[in-house]
């Protein structure tokens, strides 16, 4: 039986338009969970709501706007009547090289996976102690493997993971409990968005053994559910990612090896896409990294 049953709980989840959101919404509102979406589509979140019940609710929010977040908390709040978990998913992934990846679209990588998670969790976090709840920041399997093409996702999601360790610590006498989510390749958007990248494409095609396999979305989500009703510590999807964490220390060796042949490649078909398409190549993969840069363009400067 699980520890800490959904039903009936508030569950605040980001990232919720699609892939492993909106999928765990959908899950959880099966079992009698209260949700609240929050994602940048809102054609998407009404659609994910509707699948979800009479009693689901969604707001679009981009996650690194304080004020939008403030807005989501407190409305989930008010109609819930509190917080009890917070989801913090939302997140993007752009694929090139440090040496000539557009910078803006760098740091916005770190802006949303990172800060993103750190305003959720701040402004939800007064609810979730208040009911002695749960806190699930999503990293990824990246923050323990770090690949080439990857270094702004990695960067944020190793952040993630320290993060969620810091909290855990700070909360736990509230009686609230923080998760950390680790997910292989999982069947997305941003995944398949990031396969037919230049450089992710070719990298991933070098691959061996598990690293690639794309999983379903169930995957994750079978983790999340189960994690959920556990408040578990970690959050794993496929489950030998649990190995891969432990030995973390001989996984950059390993990697190293298997991308130093390609890595010649890689760079010059790397360059040959920025040369076609400029900055566009290192702009965000996927939906939902689509979404963010139709909202980040359609944001005054200043």
């Amino acid at each position: 039986m699980a520890s800490y049953p959904v039903a009936g709980k508030s569950i605040l989840i980001t990232g919720a338009a699609r892939g492993i959101g909106a999928e765990t919404a959908r899950r959880l509102a099966a079992k009698g969970a209260k949700v609240a979406l929050v994602g940048l589509e809102p054609e998407e979140l009404e659609k994910v709501a509707a699948q979800c019940g009479s009693d689901a609710i969604w707001f679009e929010t981009d996650v690194t706007d304080w004020d939008a977040l403030e807005r989501a908390a407190s409305g989930t709040a008010e109609r819930f009547g509190g917080i009890d978990v917070v989801m913090a998913n939302a997140g993007i992934a752009s694929a090139g090289l440090v040496v000539n990846t557009d910078p803006a679209a760098w740091e916005r990588v770190i802006e949303v996976n990172l800060f993103g998670v750190w305003r959720t969790v701040r402004t939800c976090l007064p609810y979730v102690i208040e009911r002695k709840g749960y806190i699930l920041p999503v990293a990824s399997l990246a923050a323990a493997a770090h690949s080439p093409v990857m270094s702004a996702y990695s960067s944020s999601k190793a952040a993630v993971e320290a993060f969620a360790d810091c909290l855990r610590g700070e909360v736990a006498h509230h009686g609230v409990r923080v998760g950390c989510a680790y997910f292989s390749w999982i069947g997305t958007d941003m995944v398949a968005g990031g396969d037919a990248s230049a450089a992710g494409g070719l990298l991933r095609g070098k691959m061996k053994g598990p690293l690639a396999k794309t999983y379903p979305v169930s995957v994750a989500v079978d983790a999340v559910e189960k994690g959920i009703e556990n408040r578990s510590r970690r959050v794993m999807g496929p489950p030998w990612i649990k190995y891969m964490v432990a030995i973390r220390d001989f996984i950059g060796p390993l990697t190293d090896k298997q991308t130093a042949d390609v890595m010649p490649e890689v760079e010059r078909v790397v360059s040959e896409d920025i040369a076609r398409r400029g900055a566009e190549s290192s702009a965000p993969v996927g939906a939902g990294g689509a979404a963010d840069s139709r909202v980040r363009s359609s944001t005054p400067a200043g």
